[in-house]
């Protein structure tokens, strides 16, 4: 939804007065997500049954307004993009409300996968065939790290020192980054 909403935001200067009540009506979803999140709402099944009672009517409107708006524009102008973006992608866009456990956009993942993406060209060399398997892996793990609150550098410091004390595979799970407590 957050591209849908950048694209619309985009295309105000062609059309300010459809792309103000399209981008109202998508900050209406984002406001009652937000409130839900404050009220402690984590249940799947209640979110998805508050998005269904909730945002029906908002994707009813938005819906008919970028369709009467993709009607009016030009198809390369901005509005008529944005139109086109929002009206192809609609059924994944409106798939989160079946899904109370996912968010009304990935705006998230893809920060998290950001430094990935931008580094992938600087690590199109980096020695050997297999280091491209490795980078991944420690990649991971630092990520990993810090989805879990847990300091990579440490975290790393400390497991590479306990690892050749281990005496069974099931000695591990300790050192995964989610269980995992400094000594």
């Amino acid at each position: 939804m957050a591209h849908a909403r950048r694209k619309f935001n985009e295309a105000q200067p062609e059309a300010p007065q459809a792309t103000r009540v399209i981008l109202k009506l998508i900050a209406r979803m984002y406001r009652l997500e937000r409130h839900w999140d404050e009220e402690g709402v984590r249940d799947p099944a209640a979110r998805a049954t508050l998005r269904t009672n909730n945002f029906a009517r908002t994707l009813k409107w938005l819906a008919a307004i970028a369709v009467a708006e993709r009607k009016k524009a030009r198809p390369q102008s901005l509005v008529g993009k944005a139109c086109d973006y929002l009206l192809t992608y609609w059924d994944p866009l409106t798939a989160h409300l079946c899904h109370g456990e996912t968010r009304l956009d990935n705006n998230l993942i893809e920060n998290a996968i950001r430094p990935s993406a931008i580094g992938k060209k600087n690590w199109l060399f980096i020695g050997h065939p297999d280091a491209g398997q490795r980078s991944a892996i420690i990649y991971s793990i630092v990520v990993s790290c810090q989805r879990h609150g847990k300091d990579p550098h440490a975290y790393l410091r400390d497991v590479l020192t306990r690892l050749p004390a281990l005496t069974n595979r099931f000695d591990l799970d300790a050192l995964t980054p989610v269980n995992w407590q400094p000594q």
